[in-house]
């Protein structure tokens, strides 16, 4: 994956008429530029940021068809997802695992009622189910989570759901894309929609946020993937259409796992705002999510609010014996959900519908927003059959079902600290091996060395040291003090190979510190 080869091929064939432009590189756009490409269709995708830059790698991490979706009755949405969960754990094995969980139980009606709801999830999810719900006792439910408060514990329900890395998937996707003879862009900003005699798009505008450099760029179809952004893309192409989409905010914290010592997850099943609440094992740490708070701004690095950050301590405090404060934060993050706005005002956020939505402009501009990370791949195959009708492509069937995400490899070293670039690992090692200085640890206090940041440069299109340290080694979403001490030493390697010069690293350092600044809580 290489973005000048892709400039290159922009440059050399400005006259490419592409089959789909896909506008947007988080999950859902990924997700569509794989099914276009796999079904032999000319793609290209262009992202104003980085691939899974905003909501798409800010997710609680779990692949699952909903609970809570099942509590609202929404049983096509969790029949869909169940699906769409046991299908990518298939898919992506190195990304992805089966995650126990344990909801806690206070009542013998409450533990009859999650008991009863979890039977029902295992069978929805028929043969592509991760194991079968059971209760278990209170000495039991201690022995899985030791920290977990004793006071008025009556026992606990184990049930399955699955777990991964939302942005290591992210660029496994689009590496996979690539593969397949689609191009993609980075940093490649979609500054207007250009139409024809008939009023249908034909072209895109876009600039190289690098260079400064524009380009017009002729295609078939346009969709427009952009997530909490798609009302801008939809002002373009027609100035008067009703907004689609109403933004929440999710905000999760990063602890220690000494507050959780466990590979269990916990699932509290009804907080005082009527969520549910996660901790969840990821990496070394626990993410422990999330909030649903309406936004009226949509951002690209959006802001934690204290309140959310105190709603998750205290909540989350309530369960367990050792008291989360405020200065045991590792990271805190906070994503946008790009939910598809109701036909009637006054819903709560959490009652919105996760259901996707598609619809098609007047220009033939395709839209697509809602959805959650689980459900991509459906989400990818209902928005390329719309796209072949619109941009009138040749009839081709999609083949996403069983595709392997790049990466793929059923040797799986869970405990080693490569283990999520699956068969690229050993691609790792081998820089390692051929240049020792590049085993060098980045942070003496994480595993992370300076070959994946080599190896992310030449091959996963990091462009700058919060491509790296976001989203390539995940480490500003883990520990952010510790992420800010590791950008001084990334920004050289960068800089060295990519021959950038000491203004660039400064401007980097800059840049990259504000940014970190909101992960850390004062």
């Amino acid at each position: 994956m290489n973005r000048s080869a892709s400039i290159d091929f922009l440059e050399n064939n400005s006259q490419e008429v592409w089959d789909i432009i896909v506008i947007g590189g988080g999950a859902t756009g990924l997700g569509i530029a794989l099914d276009a490409s796999l079904r032999g269709y000319k793609t290209l995708l262009l992202e104003q940021s980085d691939f899974t830059k905003g909501t798409s790698s800010r997710s609680t991490k779990l692949v699952h068809g909903g609970v809570r979706y099942l509590a609202q009755g929404d049983l096509k949405l969790v029949l869909e997802a169940l699906h769409e969960r046991g299908l990518l754990l298939k898919n992506a094995p190195h990304l992805t695992q089966n995650q126990s969980f344990i909801v806690p139980s206070f009542s013998w009606w409450d533990s009859l009622f999650y008991t009863i709801g979890l039977k029902l999830y295992d069978l929805l999810s028929g043969s592509l189910s991760l194991g079968k719900s059971e209760i278990i006792g209170k000495t039991k439910t201690l022995d899985y989570l030791p920290t977990l408060s004793k006071k008025a514990l009556k026992a606990g329900i184990i049930y399955h759901d699955g777990q991964f890395d939302d942005a290591r998937l992210g660029i496994n996707i689009a590496q996979s894309c690539v593969e397949q003879g689609a191009h993609l862009l980075n940093y490649m900003q979609v500054t207007a929609l250009e139409k024809n005699n008939a009023k249908t798009i034909n072209s895109v505008n876009a600039t190289d946020l690098e260079t400064g450099k524009h380009y017009s760029i002729h295609a078939k179809v346009v969709i427009n993937a952009t997530g909490v952004f798609v009302d801008k893309i939809l002002a373009m192409d027609d100035a008067s259409m009703p907004p689609m989409v109403r933004a929440s905010q999710g905000t999760h914290i990063v602890l220690d796992r000494s507050f959780l010592p466990s590979d269990y997850a916990l699932m509290i099943p009804k907080t005082d705002d009527g969520r549910v609440l996660f901790a969840v094992p990821w990496h070394d740490k626990i993410v422990v999510g999330t909030t649903d708070t309406l936004i009226e701004k949509e951002s690209l690095e959006p802001i934690a609010l204290d309140a959310e950050v105190d709603f998750i301590l205290t909540t989350f405090g309530k369960y367990v014996d050792k008291q989360p404060s405020r200065a045991d934060v590792r990271s805190v993050f906070a994503g946008l959900r790009p939910l598809a706005r109701p036909e009637k005002e006054g819903k709560k956020t959490k009652e919105i519908s996760r259901n996707h939505k598609l619809i098609v402009s007047n220009s033939g501009l395709i839209t697509i927003t809602g959805g959650k990370w689980t459900t991509f791949r459906k989400m990818a195959e209902d928005t390329v059959n719309m796209a072949i009708n619109i941009g009138k492509l040749q009839q081709k069937a999609c083949t996403t079902h069983h595709f392997k995400i790049h990466g793929y490899t059923e040797h799986i070293q869970r405990d080693h600290w490569l283990h999520f670039y699956g068969s690229d690992s050993e691609h790792i090692e081998n820089l390692m091996k051929t240049d020792p200085s590049l085993a060098e640890m980045i942070h003496p206090s994480h595993p992370f060395v300076k070959a994946e940041v080599i190896w992310s440069l030449r091959n996963e299109m990091a462009r700058t040291v919060e491509d790296i340290l976001a989203r390539r080694i995940r480490i500003l979403f883990l520990d952010a003090k510790a992420a800010i001490e590791m950008a001084p030493t990334v920004a050289e390697l960068i800089a060295n190979e990519l021959n950038k010069d000491r203004n660039w690293i400064e401007n980097q350092l800059e840049s990259f510190n504000n940014t970190a600044k909101g992960y850390l809580l004062d």
